[in-house]
């Protein structure tokens, strides 16, 4: 899936701010950051949304969120978004986490 925003990213094609990485997850500045502290956490795997996650990165990319969100400062208070498909506002079809922290967050969300 080279033609792919992210998977550009995990290949090192295309510069990222990242903030984490292991065996199965990137995660970097979001480019458009909606609070002080955005950040997208992407499985190394081109893997399309939540729906085709498959059971062995499930838990992986929870515990990178944790990381990311302890590293960040926001353990205590943050949010986690995905979008699947076009109409929930899904633009890289590359599955990723939104963190969100170090505001108030309102709700709903959209």
């Amino acid at each position: 899936m080279m033609e792919c925003l992210f998977c550009k990213i995990v290949a090192g094609e295309i510069p990222a701010a990242r903030v984490y990485e292991d065996e199965h997850a990137i995660a970097f500045r979001d480019i458009d950051p909606k609070a002080p502290v955005h950040v997208l956490i992407i499985p190394r795997p081109h893997i399309a949304s939540i729906a085709d996650l498959p059971d062995s990165l499930a838990g992986p990319m929870l515990r990178a969120i944790q990381a990311v969100a302890v590293e960040a400062g926001v353990a205590e208070s943050f949010r986690v978004v995905t979008n699947h498909g076009a109409e929930a506002g899904q633009s890289v079809f590359h599955l990723h986490f939104h963190l969100l922290g170090g505001r108030r967050m309102a709700w709903p969300p959209g």
